[in-house]
């Protein structure tokens, strides 16, 4: 069996979940696979914008929606941001998103991927990121008191406000060595 850890983060606004994205941008290394997955507006692009600024992308990240893919390679790590919200599981086998992760026909980064349920075949090491916009019943259950105290720039957080809702449930699982030490570490933060 793979071991696993399992964090729960509940963030009341906006910037926390900015932060909790920029902490782990921090830690992730090459050969990091990110599976995204959560609801329309429940914040991954939001997520991934602050995590891709975080790695010193200065490209401004819109979710590859119509694109698939898209690639950054100018941050501490190369980006491959992945969007299979317009496809069918039977569509997706044909990207060949095993490509980005085997690190020999582009250089091994970090693998974010939006909608990652809709995957036919799952990476056995990853990072699974679920977020979700908590409802008034379960709002006091996820509630952190750890605090986050990586700043943005109050630019960066202008560029990345949108009309989400502010407050998130953030789910991290990491499967995997290599993903449970980014996690270990994320916690001791």
């Amino acid at each position: 069996m793979t071991e696993t850890l399992k964090i729960d983060l509940y963030a009341d606004n906006l910037g926390k979940t900015q932060a909790i994205a920029a902490q782990l941008a921090q830690l992730v290394t090459a050969g990091t696979i990110m599976l995204l997955d959560g609801n329309l507006g429940s914040g991954k692009t939001t997520f991934m914008q602050a995590f891709g600024l975080a790695l010193g992308i200065s490209n401004t990240i819109a979710s590859p929606t119509f694109t698939l893919i898209d690639e950054y390679t100018e941050g501490r790590l190369p980006l491959y941001h992945i969007d299979l919200y317009r496809l069918e599981s039977p569509q997706i086998p044909s990207l060949h998103l095993e490509e980005y992760w085997r690190g020999i026909d582009f250089p091994l980064g970090v693998v974010a991927i939006e909608w990652a349920s809709k995957l036919p075949n799952i990476p056995h090491q990853h990072l699974r990121i679920n977020l979700s916009v908590p409802t008034q019943s379960n709002t006091n259950t996820f509630k952190n008191p750890e605090t986050f105290n990586l700043e943005l720039d109050e630019d960066d957080l202008d560029d990345l406000e949108d009309d989400l809702p502010k407050a998130r449930h953030i789910e991290l699982t990491a499967i995997g060595s290599d993903h449970i030490e980014i996690l270990r570490q994320f916690k001791h933060r």
